[in-house]
């Protein structure tokens, strides 16, 4: 089976490491000159509008999916009248792609999310910061990823240094959760219905950047997984879903609140490739290509490090028993995901007695603070 990516960024990557031990055979389209899947298969270097490239690119594919949100709504148009079948749908791009629209739905859904309203002056700014109150988060309502494009009002001073620097494009402004974590959930639809949900994570985020994970996140109960699998059972079922999907959540006093979605798999996930029985990219693929899914259950307990912006001594953090690092081909710069490590133990107790010789590796790390690091 011949499978395209849109995209080729390290979750293309990983995507096409997953379906090589299953006979896939992957095709890339990016329009960068040099990109992190180059050695892994062919790529269609070209623009998402241009139509012959999208037609070159489709040619012989059995199905096609993507590994980021922001693929151009007419060029996925133009892939899915191709005849081939393109997973997650096109509606679930609709969505994902206007925080705005991706409110409206998740609440009409059954999914709970902050209060929001619609900005588009600075007028109107001023006045939903008079309804939704302070502090609150003013975002764009497309393209912003990684703590781009938003800014959080703390003060009346803050509107219109906000506006001026965002102001120009739709924008949303939130209303401010006070929550105790983030968490998120994933789940993936197969194309007969079937779905499997993988355990509740724990998140920590720094400068609106994914620092480390927590699988599974620790004192989560029965009836708080069951309500992140009914939250997502909702979207799955309403976008005719197909593939992964992650679920941003806060946790406030024992309730879920959805913070985004991401049709795709997730950062939050990487932890799988090692840490459960079947990796969100693996089980990504059976999906798209109609196989049957495998377990999502957790192989005891993991924590997920990205790196960001440099790379740690790999010889150190490889002598930590039970860490995996993977890294992405990517030229290291500030901000930037070049790969991540995950250290898997059999059991919290296990998991806790290697922390202190990966903890003293990861000393260095961007934005992880080891002192809050406990599983």
């Amino acid at each position: 089976m011949r499978v395209g990516i849109l995209g080729g960024g390290q979750l293309g990557r990983m995507l096409a490491l997953a379906g090589y031990p299953l006979g896939l055979h992957v095709r890339f389209f990016d329009p960068a000159e040099q990109t992190c899947v180059d050695e892994l298969g062919p790529r269609v270097r070209a623009e998402y509008d241009d139509l012959d490239a999208l037609a070159s690119f489709a040619q012989g594919l059995d199905v096609i999916t993507y590994e980021f949100e922001h693929v151009p709504l007419e060029a996925a148009r133009v892939l899915a009248a191709t005849g081939v079948p393109l997973y997650p749908p096109i509606e679930a791009l609709e969505v994902a792609q206007d925080r705005l629209v991706e409110k409206r739905f998740l609440n009409a859904n059954g999914v709970p999310t902050a209060p929001f309203e619609a900005v588009d002056s600075l007028e109107g700014l001023r006045a939903a910061v008079s309804r939704l109150g302070m502090p609150a988060v003013l975002k764009t309502r497309r393209f912003g990823y990684d703590g781009k494009g938003q800014w959080v009002l703390r003060s009346p001073a803050d509107i219109e240094a906000a506006w001026a620097e965002l102001g120009g494009v739709p924008l949303i402004l939130e209303g401010f959760v006070a929550f105790q974590r983030e968490l998120s959930v994933l789940a993936v639809r197969a194309v007969d219905g079937a779905v499997a949900y993988y355990p509740l994570v724990a998140n920590h985020h720094a400068d609106g950047i994914l620092r480390y994970s927590i699988a599974p996140a620790p004192a989560v109960s029965t009836a708080l997984q069951a309500d992140a699998e009914a939250l997502a059972s909702h979207v799955l079922t309403a976008l005719r879903y197909v593939g992964v999907l992650a679920i941003e959540l806060f946790e406030v006093d024992g309730r879920l609140v959805a913070n985004e979605i991401a049709p795709r798999v997730h950062n939050s996930g990487h932890w799988t490739i090692e840490g459960a029985d079947t990796s969100q990219f693996e089980n990504h693929l059976r999906a798209v290509a109609g196989l049957p899914l495998g377990s999502a259950a957790a192989r005891g307990c993991s924590v997920m490090v990205n790196f960001i912006g440099a790379l740690l001594p790999i010889d150190a953090v490889a002598a930590v028993p039970g860490a995996h690092v993977h890294l992405y081909d990517k030229a290291p710069r500030p901000g930037r995901k070049i790969g991540h490590v995950t250290l898997c133990a059999a059991n919290a107790d296990a998991l806790a007695s290697r922390m202190p010789q990966f903890m003293r590796t990861l000393s260095t790390v961007e934005g992880v603070s080891v002192e809050e690091f406990a599983p």
